[in-house]
C-alpha cells in the first residue's frame, strides 16, 4: 500500500518558521514550497499496489547511474535494473530515460542488504504471456516466425517463444529444418503448460488438419479416366508419390511409361508439377492409382498385326535374367526370349553366356498373350536347327564315339558332338549283366563307343546302344562253355529267400535254388553259405531264351569238368580286349606267313622277267640278217610277236622280193 500523507508528512501546512530561518529570499523559499508541494502530489496520485514477490508494479525512472536505471516504484527504497534488460529487447527499442513511467516485475521484497530486485524483461515476458494466455486456447491456429533452431527442433514467436518439434514442422519430416529459420508459418496450439509457461505448436496438425478437408473434397470429385495437376512429394524404389491437393495417389513404375523404367528418378524428379491420370480408386482404403503412360495410346494396340506369330524382327537386348533376356522390338513392347529358346544345342547355364545388355540381336514371335502384355520369342528359331540332319548323319547302325556327360538312374547321357546328346539305357549296356545303376558300366567323362539304335527327330532324342557292339553271348558263346552236367567254381554274390546267385565268371551269374543247395531240407541259405563263399556247383540247365542259368550244389562230386573254360569277359569292351590279347600270338603268325607269301611272290615275279630277258636275247640270235634273199629262215608265227603282230605286212614283202627276182 502507499503510505498516506499524514504518516509521512504529519504536517498539513509547510512550517515557514523553518524556511525563515534558512535567510533565504523570500521568492526562492516560495517556489522550495511549491516544489514539495508537487512532488508530494505525484506519489499522492499514484494507484494502490501490492509490493509481493513476482507481481508487476508501475515505478518511474529517477536517473541513468552508468549502465544502471534507477526506478522508484514507491516503496522504501529504489530499485536497480541493469540497461541491457532494455538492449535485449532489439536494437529499435529505445533506452528508459530519467521521468519514464515502467512496468517492472517485483522479483524480491526486500532481500538482506535491504533492497528490492526488479525486471524489466521478466515483467515484459509475463504481459506477453498473459496476452496470449487471453487470446488463445489449445486447438487455436497461430502464425509466427520461426527464430532458431535448437535442440529437438525450432523455436517460433508468437508473440512469446513458443516449441516448435521436428517431427511436428511438415508431414514428411525434411531432411533439414534450418530452412524453416526467418520464415512466418503457421501452427496450430497443442499444448500449454501455464506453471512452465511453455507452449508447444505443430505446423504439420495443421497441414493434415487442412488436407483432410480437401481430401475429403477431392474423393468426392475425382473420377477414374480424369487427367489431374499434381506435385511429386516423395520418391521410391517402385514408384512416386503425387499429392493432388489433399491427398496422395501412387504413381507406380510400371505406369510411368509404355517402355521400360528401372528408375523412378529418369522420369520424375522431387516438387515436379505432373499431369497425371486417373487409374483406380479405392475411395474406402482412400488410395489412388495414378498413371503417365495411359495419357497416349497404348502401343499393344493391334500387336498381332504388327508382330504376327512366326514373323521374325530385329531387336535389343535391354534386360537379364537369370530364365532369360527382354528384348524391346519398339518403346514399350518388349519381349521374352527363354533360356531354353536361345540355342539349339547350346547348353546354357545364364543367358549372359550368349547376349549382353544391348546387344542387337534377330528374333522370331512365338507366341502374343495380349491380356498379359506378354511376347514369347525365339532367338534359335533364326538359325538352322542341326537335328535336321541328326537323323540323316547318324542313321541306325552307325558306330560312334563320344563323352559320358551326364548320369542318371536309367542310363548315361553321351555327347555325340555339341548340343547333340544320345541316351544309353541301362539295358542296352550288356547282354548279360543286370545293371542297376550306370556308374557300375561307365564313368562321367569317359570316352565310350557306342551305336545308333534310332533316331526320334521330333521328339530330339537318339537312342544308344553298347551291348549291340557285339553278338548276343546268349546265342552262341554261353550255351557252348556251359553244358548241363558239368561242373563250375563261382562266388556267392546273393542271397534271397529263394535261393543263392552264384557270379561264374565277370557279368555271368547264376541262380542256385534253396532246393538245389543240400539234399536235406533247409529253411534258408544262409544255414549253407554267405555272400564271398566260392562254391562249387552243377550245371543243371542253360536257357539262353530267358537268358538264365540254373546251378545245383547236390551231387556236385559227379559232374564232369571241362577241359578248358576260357578265362575271359563274356562282353563289352574289356572281352574284346582280352580276346585281341589272346590271339595276338596267332595274328603274328598270320602276319609273318603273309611277310613269307609276299616274298615268295616277288621272287617268282623277278624269275620272270628274267626269263622274259633271255627269250628276247634268243630271238635275236636265231633271227639274223635280212638281205635281198630275206631272212635265213622264220620263226613260227606264234612264237615271233612282231610277225604274229603284222602277218600281212610280211607277206605282201615276200611277194614282192620274188617278183623282182
Amino acid at each position: 500500500m502507499w503510505i498516506g500523507w499524514e504518516s509521512r508528512f504529519p504536517q498539513t501546512m509547510v512550517n515557514r518558521n523553518l524556511l525563515r530561518q534558512l535567510e533565504a529570499p523570500e521568492q526562492e523559499l516560495a517556489d522550495l514550497e511549491t516544489d514539495f508541494l508537487q512532488e508530494i502530489t505525484k506519489h499522492l496520485d499514484r494507484p494502490e499496489q501490492d509490493y509481493e514477490s513476482n507481481k508487476i508494479v508501475t515505478g518511474r525512472v529517477l536517473e541513468i547511474r552508468g549502465d544502471d536505471v534507477v526506478i522508484d516504484i514507491g516503496y522504501k527504497s529504489e530499485g536497480v535494473i541493469r540497461l541491457e534488460e532494455w538492449r535485449d529487447e532489439g536494437s529499435d527499442a529505445p533506452p528508459p530515460k530519467a521521468g519514464d513511467v515502467v512496468e517492472v516485475l517485483l522479483e524480491t521484497v526486500e532481500s538482506e542488504d535491504g533492497t528490492i530486485a526488479l525486471s524489466y524483461r521478466k515483467a515484459k515476458r509475463q504481459k506477453e504471456w498473459n496476452a496470449i494466455l487471453a487470446k488463445h486456447k489449445e486447438g487455436d491456429v497461430v502464425s509466427g516466425k520461426v527464430l532458431k533452431k535448437i535442440k529437438g527442433g525450432l523455436l517460433v514467436n508468437i508473440g512469446v517463444n513458443v516449441f516448435l518439434p521436428a517431427s511436428q514442422v511438415d508431414i514428411r519430416r525434411p531432411q533439414s529444418i534450418d530452412e524453416y529459420i526467418d520464415r512466418t508459418i503457421e501452427c496450430v496450439i497443442l499444448k500449454i503448460d501455464e506453471q512452465r509457461r511453455n507452449i508447444v505448436v505443430s505446423r504439420r496438425k495443421l497441414i493434415e488438419d487442412i488436407r483432410t478437408h480437401q481430401k475429403d473434397k477431392l474423393l468426392a470429385e475425382l473420377e477414374v479416366g480424369q487427367i489431374r495437376n499434381g506435385v511429386v512429394k516423395n520418391i521410391a524404389e517402385f514408384g512416386a508419390f503425387v499429392d493432388l491437393g489433399g491427398i496422395d495417389g501412387l504413381l507406380h513404375i510400371t505406369d510411368m511409361g509404355w517402355h521400360r523404367v528401372t528408375n523412378p528418378r529418369d522420369v520424375v524428379q522431387i516438387d515436379q508439377q505432373l499431369e497425371v491420370y486417373i487409374l483406380h480408386i479405392d475411395r474406402e482404403k482412400e488410395k489412388i492409382a495414378l498413371s503417365l503412360k495411359h495419357k497416349t495410346p497404348s502401343p499393344w494396340q493391334n500387336i498381332e498385326a504388327k508382330y504376327p506369330v512366326n514373323s521374325r524382327h530385329q531387336g535389343e537386348v535391354v534386360n537379364i535374367m537369370p530364365y532369360g533376356a527382354f528384348v524391346k522390338l519398339e518403346p514399350g513392347i518388349e519381349g521374352l526370349v527363354h533360356i531354353s529358346e536361345m540355342s539349339w544345342v547350346k547348353r546354357i547355364a545364364d543367358p549372359k553366356e550368349l547376349v549382353q545388355i544391348g546387344d542387337k540381336v534377330e528374333v522370331q514371335v512365338l507366341n502374343i498373350n495380349h491380356d498379359k502384355k506378354e511376347i514369347s520369342l525365339g532367338m534359335k528359331q533364326c538359325q538352322a536347327n542341326p537335328w535336321g540332319e541328326v537323323a540323316k548323319k547318324y542313321p541306325p547302325n552307325t558306330v560312334i564315339t563320344g563323352t559320358v556327360r551326364n548320369l542318371t538312374n536309367y542310363g548315361a547321357f553321351i555327347e555325340i558332338e555339341e548340343g547333340i546328346d544320345g541316351l544309353l539305357h541301362v539295358s542296352d549296356m550288356s547282354y548279360v549283366r543286370k545293371v542297376s545303376n550306370p556308374s557300375e558300366m561307365v564313368q562321367k567323362g569317359q570316352k565310350l563307343t557306342c551305336i545308333v539304335l534310332s533316331v526320334d527327330q521330333e521328339r530330339k532324342r537318339v537312342a544308344l546302344g553298347l551291348k549291340q557292339m557285339g553278338n548276343d553271348p546268349w546265342e552262341t558263346d554261353i550255351p557252348a562253355r556251359y553244358k548241363p552236367g558239368q561242373k563250375v567254381r563261382g562266388k556267392v554274390t546273393k542271397l534271397t529267400n529263394f535261393g543263392v546267385f552264384v557270379e561264374l565268371e565277370q557279368g555271368l551269374e547264376g541262380l542256385l535254388h534253396i532246393s538245389e543247395l543240400s539234399d536235406a531240407k533247409i529253411e534258408s541259405p544262409e544255414e549253407v553259405v554267405k555272400v564271398g563263399d566260392e562254391v562249387d556247383v552243377k550245371v543243371l540247365r542253360v536257357d539262353a531264351k530267358d537268358r538264365k542259368i540254373g546251378l545245383s550244389m547236390r551231387n556236385v562230386d559227379d559232374a564232369t569238368v571241362p577241359d578248358d573254360i576260357p578265362d575271359l569277359p563274356i562282353e563289352g569292351p574289356e572281352a574284346e580286349k582280352a580276346m585281341e590279347e589272346k590271339i595276338k600270338p596267332a595274328k603274328e603268325k598270320d602276319k609273318e606267313k603273309d611277310k613269307e607269301k609276299d616274298k615268295e611272290k616277288d621272287k617268282e615275279k623277278k624269275d620272270k622277267e628274267k626269263d622274259k630277258e633271255k627269250d628276247k636275247e634268243k630271238e635275236k640270235e636265231l633271227r639274223g640278217g635280212t638281205g635281198t634273199a630275206g631272212p635265213l629262215f622264220e620263226l613260227p608265227p606264234g612264237d615271233n610277236k612282231e610277225e604274229k603282230a603284222k602277218p600281212e605286212k610280211a607277206e605282201k614283202a615276200e611277194k614282192k622280193e620274188g617278183k623282182k627276182e
